[in-house]
This record gives C-alpha cells, sequence and structure tokens, in this order.
C-alpha cells in the first residue's frame, strides 16, 4: 500500500518493533525465530481487528508508542494495560478503536507487565524477509527498530470485518480475553511461576542443585531482553561434571545455565546454537507469554511441569 494509507510514527517509545509469529525452521540456517514474544496478546489484537493471526503487529516496551493515522483505520492494544488515547480522547484497551484519517494514537505506559501490542486491520505492511515481517534484534533480519518518522504501510483488509470496527465496540467477551491476556503479564512485587521439563542436560547438574531449584526462588534481572529472562538473587546450579558442551541446538523456551549458575530462560530472539548446559525447557504458550511480561524485580519459581 501507499504511504498514504499508513501510519505515521510520532513517539517510538523505549523499544517499538514490528513483530508476528517469527521466522520458525530456518534454525539449520542459522536464522533465529523471533516473533512476538506475548504469542497470546499478539493473536488476540489481530483477532479483535478481523485479521490473520500471522499480521503483523507493533510490539512496544514499557511506555507504548504514538502513531498518527494517514487515512481512516482500525486498530486494537492488547498485552500489557495502558492508558489509549484517540487525538486526547480516552478509547478503549482490548477492543477495536476506528481512527478518522489524521488522528493520533497514543498508546501509554504499560500499568503492569511490559509489552503491548497495537493492530491495525490489514496488518503491517512492511516487507517479508524469509516469511516473516518480524524484527529480530539478534540477527538483525526484518524491519528496523521504530524510531520517530517512521512510516509504516497497511495491507489490504481481509475478508472478515472487524467485530465493532467503525466504533461499535468489540463487546464484553473480546474485553475479557484482553484482560486475561494481560493478566499473565504480572505487575512488580507478583510472582512468575515457570513449569520446567526436565533436559536435555539435566544430568550435568547435582541432585542437591535440582531438589534446590524447586524449593528456591529467583528474581528478573535488569538484563533481560528479547533474547532471554536473565535471573538474579537465587542459589547458583551446581555442576556435577567439569568441561563445557560442543555447541548445541536451542529452542524457544530452553533454560540454558551459564558458568555463574543463574538459569536464563531463552526468549524469541535467543540464538539457534549454545554451548552451556540446558536443565529443562518451558513448554511454549501461557508461560513463555507471562515471562515476556513480567517486569525487572519480579519473583521467579520453577516447578515441574509433567514427568521428568
Amino acid at each position: 500500500m501507499s504511504g498514504a494509507h499508513g501510519l505515521l510514527v510520532l513517539r517510538a517509545g523505549a523499544l517499538t518493533t514490528v513483530q508476528d509469529r517469527g521466522r520458525p525452521g530456518y534454525a539449520h540456517l542459522g536464522v533465529p525465530r523471533s516473533g512476538a514474544l506475548d504469542a497470546g496478546a499478539h493473536a488476540l489484537a489481530n483477532r479483535l481487528v478481523g485479521n490473520p493471526v500471522d499480521a503483523a503487529t507493533l510490539e512496544t516496551t514499557l511506555d507504548g508508542v504514538a502513531l498518527r493515522a494517514l487515512a481512516p483505520v482500525t486498530v486494537a492494544v492488547t498485552g500489557a494495560p495502558c492508558a489509549v488515547r484517540a487525538s486526547g480522547r480516552a478509547v478503549a484497551w482490548g477492543e477495536p478503536v476506528w481512527l478518522p484519517g489524521g488522528a493520533e494514537l497514543e498508546v501509554g505506559r504499560a500499568e503492569s507487565g511490559l509489552r503491548s501490542y497495537v493492530a491495525v486491520r490489514g496488518g503491517f505492511g512492511v516487507p517479508a524477509v524469509l516469511g516473516s515481517r518480524a524484527t529480530d534484534l539478534l540477527s538483525g533480519l526484518g524491519p528496523p527498530v521504530l524510531a520517530a518518522g517512521t512510516l509504516l504501510p497497511v495491507g489490504p483488509p481481509g475478508r472478515d470485518p472487524a467485530r465493532g470496527a467503525d466504533g461499535a465496540g468489540a463487546g464484553a467477551g473480546a474485553a475479557g480475553a484482553g484482560a486475561g491476556a494481560a493478566g499473565a503479564a504480572g505487575s512488580a512485587g507478583s510472582e512468575l511461576v515457570l513449569p520446567l521439563r526436565l533436559g536435555p542436560r539435566a544430568d550435568w547438574f547435582t541432585a542437591e542443585s535440582i531438589a534446590g531449584l524447586w524449593r528456591s526462588g529467583y528474581r528478573v534481572s535488569a538484563l533481560s531482553n528479547r533474547i532471554g529472562l536473565r535471573t538474579e538473587a537465587g542459589p547458583p546450579l551446581r555442576r556435577a561434571r567439569g568441561g563445557e558442551l560442543p555447541s548445541e541446538g536451542m529452542v524457544l523456551g530452553a533454560v540454558q545455565v551459564p558458568p555463574d549458575g543463574l538459569p536464563v530462560v531463552f526468549l524469541a530472539d535467543h540464538p539457534v546454537t549454545g554451548g552451556y548446559p540446558v536443565i529443562g525447557v518451558i513448554p511454549e504458550g501461557p508461560p513463555l507469554d507471562a515471562a515476556a511480561q513480567t517486569r525487572p524485580g519480579t519473583g521467579v519459581r520453577f516447578v515441574r511441569a509433567g514427568r521428568n
């Protein structure tokens, strides 16, 4: 679409990127997965405006984003709860919102959680790389991090109209689903509980360390990012053997343990290989969505998932 049908970035926020479901299936080529960290919130935002789930959205970090509609569009904001305004007027979070041409959308600071998602009917039509429009901070693939003045094209709308488009409202069901997606975010001071399936390298750690993992708590480190959720202030996991592993494949949700013994949960921009042992894996779905929304300083606890 031409720029006249797009959205102009007025304020980019701390870190706003274009995201979709990423690039799974290219790890053998050295290409990370990337994609929306909170997959549930991304999917909900698209559903609210009538997009397919793989349409590109914007992922904001902590302090939102401001955009100007260059033509009438329908948008929705999900993920971390926040104030949403259209040309200074409060509008709904978690529901479709119609913007006339020239209107300014202000997505405010996250009230809890970290990341909000902005969908536009038709999706953000930036060029695809290897079948995805996702920004990958590790590899540099995809569109650059948003900056003020960036013009974001909008694709043609799909066949299914957004429920409540043109200002009619999405209804209580959709709003409730939005609240549920953001409810996993965990505000500061709450606890993030992560189910962990042990393996493939749990045998690299002492039985005492593994037993202590279930009993102990950690905190989310301020060094966390889209690559991984880093932990601090918990008991280091002690190895049962010396030496190092050759690099081996890494997956989304892998819990890698570097030499300091503090677990790192790999998120969407994780590397495709790594040499530190993986003590276990967090299943995809709500647990990883919650990890993506958890602020530094929040408590983290690992619990057994299924049979280990």
